[in-house]
């Protein structure tokens, strides 16, 4: 049984649009980290938004780590109504998003990997199928922008599940459900 994991990149105001201002906090810790987790992902969950932004940009992207060879290789798995023509290794979940992410859990595997997509991660929280939440904060106030979780947002309580603090001054706070959906237990 495989677990989502859901990590996103947030300024301290709940910003997690056009993340411009993390580079100057991704520094060889935070990349170790973002390989490890990524690694441990045999299938990424998009949302259409950044499914198209990555798609853009990755595909020519090359690194002597293979990060990029794995984020090319891996399936991706992208919650759209409006697109039709899949690329860049992908599948459209068209039809009922949480069952068809209930569905992939069941599957065996490795973790399902969410990058980004504030929109995915508010559906996949109210629907109890978010295992683990990972928000990368930095020590950033943009002010404006379009934050993780406004007013429509799930009302839900999660617990803390342990905080990596990189020299850069970021640190990714890792959180579960507070009651942990019956495949995380």
């Amino acid at each position: 049984m495989r677990k989502v994991i859901a990590s996103l990149y947030i300024t301290l105001d709940g910003v997690v649009e056009n993340p411009a201002w993390t580079a100057p906090f991704f520094d060889e810790e935070a990349a170790a980290f973002a390989r490890g987790q990524l690694f441990a992902a045999d299938a990424l969950l998009l949302g259409r938004v950044t499914y198209q932004g990555f798609a853009a940009a990755w595909p020519t992207m090359t690194d002597e780590d293979g990060f990029a060879e794995r984020m090319n290789a891996l399936p991706k798995y992208v919650a759209t109504t409006t697109l039709d023509t899949p690329e860049w290794n992908a599948t459209f979940l068209t039809g009922d998003l949480p069952a068809a992410v209930a569905e992939l859990k069941q599957q065996d595997g490795q973790d399902l990997l969410v990058y980004g997509s504030g929109g995915l991660v508010n559906t996949l929280l109210a629907h109890d199928l978010i295992d683990e939440l990972r928000l990368w904060t930095h020590p950033v106030v943009e002010g404006t922008g379009k934050r993780l979780f406004t007013e429509s947002s799930p009302k839900k309580t999660l617990r803390p599940l342990g905080t990596t603090t990189f020299r850069s001054g970021a640190q990714v706070l890792t959180y579960a459900p507070a009651t942990a959906p019956a495949s995380a237990r």
